[in-house]
């Protein structure tokens, strides 16, 4: 893989020095509380994507409307599974919320990844050069797991954005 495009080279995460390493590191013993500096301090660049590089794992299945239509229809029944849950059901949730400092802590750690939800959406957005046709899509991707399945959804494929991008050679 050319180092220009690599997803550990400083240049393609970030136009700061700041190495996404450490914060993705801790982010798996502190969640979210460990991204938040980072995220702080990052400034995406588009990504330099090549038209051979979208055949390849992992961007054909993140890429794929496929996947998409999976995590939408998997938000879809973990929203109506947790509306149809009895009251003795949430009630439990409450009250092992309010014993269990993992699960409340889980509990705020979801709620702070769905906050920021639009602030992944719009670097999308941006990086397609979509957010003319579909900023509606921001507030929407506030709905946890329904909102950034829908944009995932209905985004363009970076296959039209790489066209797009590509300068025509004049012979």
């Amino acid at each position: 893989m050319p180092d220009a495009i690599h997803p550990f080279n400083q240049s393609y995460c970030s136009k700061t020095s700041v190495p996404v390493w450490p914060f993705l590191s801790l982010s798996f013993f502190g969640g979210i509380y460990a991204l938040l500096p980072y995220f702080v301090l990052w400034k995406p660049p588009p990504p330099p994507i090549e038209e051979a590089e979208l055949k390849t794992w992992p961007l054909n299945f993140l890429e794929s409307k496929v996947t998409a239509s999976i995590l939408l229809a998997s938000g879809i029944g973990i929203i109506i599974y947790a509306g149809l849950a009895g009251e003795d059901v949430w009630k439990e949730f409450y009250q092992y919320c309010r014993e269990s400092k993992f699960i409340h802590i889980m509990s705020i750690d979801f709620t702070l990844l769905s906050t920021l939800a639009p602030f992944w959406v719009y670097n999308d957005m941006t990086a397609r050069k979509w957010f003319d046709k579909g900023s509606w899509l921001l507030p929407v991707s506030l709905i946890p797991l329904l909102g950034p399945a829908l944009y995932i959804l209905l985004r363009p494929s970076l296959s039209t954005s790489v066209i797009a991008q590509t300068p025509v050679e004049s012979e």
